[in-house]
Formats: structure tokens, C-alpha cells, sequence
């Protein structure tokens, strides 16, 4: 087990000798070796969470084939092609793949079909599969699902009342004097999907306290080693092997509780107040499965967050939520129509998908979403071979957001959201791996004690911007409300960024890197591309390998992966 040791971020300091300190240590560690794999000493002192754990069965094995009954839509009226409303007979389809007992297999057909209503899927085993996205490879062909309205017009469910009536509440709003907008922001500027996938009676987040369930606690935890699978309990009580649960750590003790101390170290940060405010919502959420039980020592399946101790008390809880769901092979688009303006999207938003585990969506792309894919109350998913594109402005791209061990893999983005990748609130252990963004490129960091998550392998192709200091580009750009401040907790890591510039500096110039606003503890191993680069991060992370491509270890996930595989034969 790696020691937790923490240390003080450098919080004030002129902007040169910030910049110059980060490019001493990144000399400092371009002799060949990457310190924080191989050096015991800076092992040690810098922690480096196993990411490995991310995705469909804990990253480990590949997505199985779809298999089960099959549900051909046609059989339901839908025809492809013939530019009328296929609605009613999707949603027949699909009625008909709930009522089905065991794996079904909702087939959708080669062309064009369209929807103007929600699909909604709230059961297990159950898969939408398309004949592929459309692309050279197939000669054009595949499925093509347009949506010619936004959520605005047709959802009517009251599933996202709680989420209204707390932006009135706090008059949540989007406010631009220079563009004269003043009006209450979207419930669909984070929320909503035309295939939305939620178990019934489930919340994708929680928003108002007076709606917050009561939480069905299954078994007190008493200890256990953060990034250990062992946790002791007070008594097992209806527990056994194979629940997936929720191990929750709930912060009682205020703005210095030990949890917080645990997230943040020992920073000079203002840590907002939401961390302590609400002392029976639970600040940290780990989804996990019972692997074993010897007495009262469960084995979960995934390592520890953080430790767990008579200061840092935690619980086992029920927690409700589908398996083995899958969205596959198809192209959603929506029309070509105007951007009002960033928290008033209308809901041209693709897939919402919550509260699932063991799932996935993979080779799907969306054109003019307002956001591709929003993912919430979620863990073990794996979201691959996605691509984003539109001429229009979007919100998110792929959203992370209060999930666990959420892997993005070949993510491509083409269009030009406002958060191309987006880690979001209590979002911890998730993985962004090979993404390439080509506009409007952001490592969004969207505070909310979000922590040790992974930004792996990304190519970034960006205009750098000018200032008084010369060429620069926020990379690091992070936002979220005051009340969840800092960007990001400890451990957040940006493992081999590639940024190619397109323009805004000349090839003599260096370009200065920067995240302003960020977290704690942060580590930035390996940054390189077709300019020299200096990283100005804020607080100050661990940084290694900068300016030297990372041709030994491309991917931290991958590496990590290989030697967990390694250790289990």
C-alpha cells in the first residue's frame, strides 16, 4: 500500500518564478525514467492512484457480444428512409423488449429513422443496436437516428421537477449584461437524453435536501486501507457476496473534518461549503461489488478511495441501478438550429445515462447535440469509440458526473462544446483515454469534490492565445460553483498530453500551459508536441517529463491495467 502523504501547494508566487519552478522540476526528471513508476522515493511521497479499475468489469476483458432475444423494430412499423415520423413504432419496439423476460436486443434498422419522443430504458439486459454510424467504412451506409425536436417540446415525464424547481429556488441564472441575457438557466443544460437510461424510482443526483430518500444502510464500516479491498464492518447483516452496493463517506465533522483532510491534504484552498453543509447527503460515493466475506471482512472488488477509521467513518448502502445495458453501432443528429447561449441549451442532448453498472455505449456519434452523452449515478461503464461533430455551439461533449470508475475511450471531439472533457461533481476513478479534441479544447476539471481521476493519452490541436507574457493556452480550465471549490481533489492526474498548435505562436516561441483555478496534489506526467511548453498550474503539481514525449508508457491506464492482468495469472 502506498503511504497517503501530502504536501504544501505553492499558492502565491509571481507568475515568472511560478512557471520557472515548474520547468526546474520538469528538468529535473528528463533523465530517461519515469520517477513516479520507478523511483521509491517519489513514489512514496506522491501517491499515483490504480486507474485500472475503470470501465465495463473493472477494465478488465473485453465487452461481450450482445446476445438474447431480438426485437427488429420493423416488425413494429418503423421504416427507415421514408422521412416520416417512426415514434410510435419505436416506442411499440420498445415496450416490447421490457415486457420480454431474459437478454433482449432492440435492432434498429440500416438508414434513417426518426424520433420525436423519449426512449426510455429502465431494465437490465437490454441492448439498442444499430447497423453501424455511417461512416467510409461502410460506405455511408448504417443507422442513422435524426431528432428533429429538442427535450423543451416533448418531455413532459415531472422526472426533472426536483431539478426545476431548485433552479427557482436558488434563482439559478444565466446572466450576460454585454449579450442581454438574463433568464433561469435550462434543466437541460446537464440533464435529459432522447434514450434515456434510469432505474425507476432512482435520481441521477440530488438536488433539493427535503427529497433526499432515505438511505437504506446495509452494514457500518469500521476500517480499512485506503487503496486496500478490505474493509472491516460491524456486522454483515443481509450482505453477500455479489451485491453491488455503495460504500458512502459522509462528512459530520465540518470544515476541518478529517474526510476533507483526506481529499485535499493539507491545503491553503478555500474548500466551499457544500463539503459540510448537507451532514446527511454522503460527500464521497464508491460503487462496488462484494467479492468475498470472512467473518465481518468484506473483499470489494475495487480498491478503496480513502481509508476508513474511527475519524473517517463510512457505510455500506443499498443502492438501486441496472446491469448490463448497452447503446451500439448508430449515429444520432439533430438539426442545424441556434445556440442560445451556454445554460440555456433547449435539450438537443443524445443519451442520458444513469444509474447503471456493468454497461456501456461504444461506436455511436452525435452531430449538433448539445451535449453527446451526459452520464450520472453510474460505475464500470465504458464509453467507446465516440465522436462528437456540428457547426454548432454545444455544453458537453461527453459528461462525467457523479459516477465511479467511468472509462472514456477514443472519444474524438469535432464540434466545439464549452466542456469538451468534462470531469464533474463526484465523479472519482474515471478515465478520458485517447481523445483527441480539435476545437474548443478543455481538460474541464468542474469542481464538486470530483478526485483521482485520469486524463490518459489526449491530443489536443488548439489556437494559442497572446497576452502580455506571450503565447498561452488554458488547458486546464476547470469551473463549477463557489460552494465546491477547489477544481479537483487530490490525485487528478494528466498522464502523456499532446497539444499541437495551430496557430497564435511561432515555432521559436514557447507556449505557456495553464491551469489557474485547479486542486491540490495534482501530477502531470508527460507533456509534449510541436512547440516547447511551460506548465503554469495552480496550486502547484507534481510534474515530470515535460517536453519529452512519452513513448515508454503512452497510456498510465493501459500500464496499470497490464500489470493488474499480470498479477492475477
Amino acid at each position: 500500500m502506498k503511504t497517503l502523504l501530502s504536501y504544501l501547494c505553492l499558492t502565491a508566487v509571481s507568475a515568472g518564478t511560478f512557471s520557472l519552478m515548474l520547468s526546474q522540476t520538469a528538468q529535473a526528471n528528463n533523465d530517461g525514467t519515469i520517477k513516479i513508476l520507478t523511483d521509491d522515493t517519489v513514489i512514496k511521497s506522491h501517491t499515483l492512484p490504480d486507474f485500472s479499475y475503470a470501465g465495463y468489469n473493472h477494465g478488465i476483458g473485453e465487452i461481450p457480444a450482445a446476445k438474447g432475444t431480438v426485437i427488429d423494430v420493423t416488425q413494429y412499423g418503423v421504416i427507415a428512409d421514408d422521412e416520416i415520423d417512426d415514434s410510435k413504432a419505436l416506442l411499440k419496439a420498445l415496450d416490447a423488449a421490457h415486457k420480454m423476460h431474459g437478454p433482449v436486443i432492440v435492432q434498429f434498422p440500416q438508414g434513417k429513422v426518426i424520433l420525436s419522443e423519449i426512449l426510455k430504458i429502465n431494465r437490465s439486459h437490454i441492448v439498442l443496436r444499430g447497423t453501424g454510424t455511417g461512416g467510409k467504412a461502410s460506405g455511408g451506409k448504417g443507422t442513422h437516428l435524426h431528432i428533429p425536436r429538442p427535450l423543451q417540446m416533448v418531455e413532459t415525464s415531472g422526472a426533472l421537477d426536483e431539478l426545476r424547481d431548485y433552479l427557482k429556488k436558488y434563482d439559478k441564472r444565466q446572466r450576460e449584461a454585454d449579450k442581454n441575457i438574463d433568464a433561469l438557466f435550462s434543466e437541460y443544460s446537464w440533464s435529459g437524453g432522447f434514450i434515456w437510461v434510469q432505474k425507476e424510482g432512482t435520481r441521477a443526483a440530488a438536488y433539493l435536501e427535503d427529497r433526499d430518500p432515505e438511505i437504506v444502510i446495509l452494514a457500518d464500516a469500521l476500517t480499512g486501507a485506503a487503496g486496500s479491498h478490505n474493509v472491516t464492518v460491524r456486522a454483515t447483516g443481509t450482505l453477500k457476496v455479489g451485491d453491488v452496493v455503495e460504500l458512502q463517506w459522509l462528512n459530520r465533522r465540518g470544515e476541518d473534518g478529517p474526510l476533507l483532510k483526506a481529499m485535499y491534504g493539507d491545503t491553503d484552498l478555500k474548500i466551499g461549503s457544500h463539503h459540510w453543509t448537507f451532514k446527511d447527503r454522503p460527500l464521497i460515493r464508491q460503487k462496488t461489488k462484494i467479492h468475498s466475506i470472512n467473518g465481518t471482512t468484506l473483499t470489494i472488488s475495487d480498491p478503496l478511495l480513502h481509508t476508513i477509521s474511527a475519524d473517517i467513518p463510512a457505510q455500506f448502502a443499498k443502492w438501486e441501478h441496472l446491469t448490463n445495458v448497452g447503446i451500439e453501432d448508430l449515429s444520432i443528429t439533430f438539426p442545424q438550429s441556434p445556440y442560445f447561449g451556454h445554460h440555456l441549451e433547449r435539450g438537443y442532448n443524445g443519451i442520458y445515462f444513469t444509474s447503471v453498472f456493468d454497461s456501456y455505449i461504444r461506436d455511436v456519434t452525435f452531430q449538433n447535440a448539445d451535449s453527446g452523452i451526459l452520464s450520472y449515478n453510474s460505475a464500470n461503464v465504458t464509453l467507446s469509440n465516440i465522436e462528437t461533430t456540428g457547426d454548432r455551439q454545444a455544453h458537453y461533449s461527453v459528461h462525467v458526473g457523479n459516477v465511479h470508475n467511468v472509462l472514456v475511450e477514443n472519444l474524438t471531439v469535432k464540434n466545439a462544446p464549452i466542456h469538451s472533457l468534462s470531469l464533474n461533481t463526484q465523479s472519482t476513478k474515471c478515465v478520458f483515454k485517447n481523445a483527441i479534441v480539435n476545437e474548443a479544447a478543455v481538460l474541464d476539471q468542474h469542481a464538486g469534490a470530483n478526485h483521482q481521476n485520469l486524463f490518459d493519452n489526449i491530443t489536443l490541436n488548439v489556437d494559442a492565445k497572446r497576452d502580455e507574457n506571450g503565447p498561452y493556452y488554458p488547458v486546464w480550465d476547470g469551473s463549477g460553483a463557489g460552494y465546491w471549490q477547489p477544481g479537483h481533489g487530490r490525485f487528478n492526474t494528466t498522464w502523456n498530453l499532446k497539444v499541437n498548435i495551430r496557430s497564435g505562436a511561432n515555432r521559436d516561441e514557447s507556449v505557456e500551459l495553464r491551469g489557474l483555478a485547479e486542486g491540490p496534489e495534482a501530477r502531470i506526467v508527460g507533456v509534449s508536441g510541436n512547440r516547447t511548453f511551460r506548465v503554469k498550474y495552480v496550486p502547484m503539481p507534481y510534474l515530470e517529463r515535460i517536453n519529452e514525449p512519452m513513448q515508454d508508457v503512452p497510456s498510465l491506464y493501459d500500464y496499470q491495467r497490464a500489470r493488474r492482468q499480470s498479477a492475477y495469472k
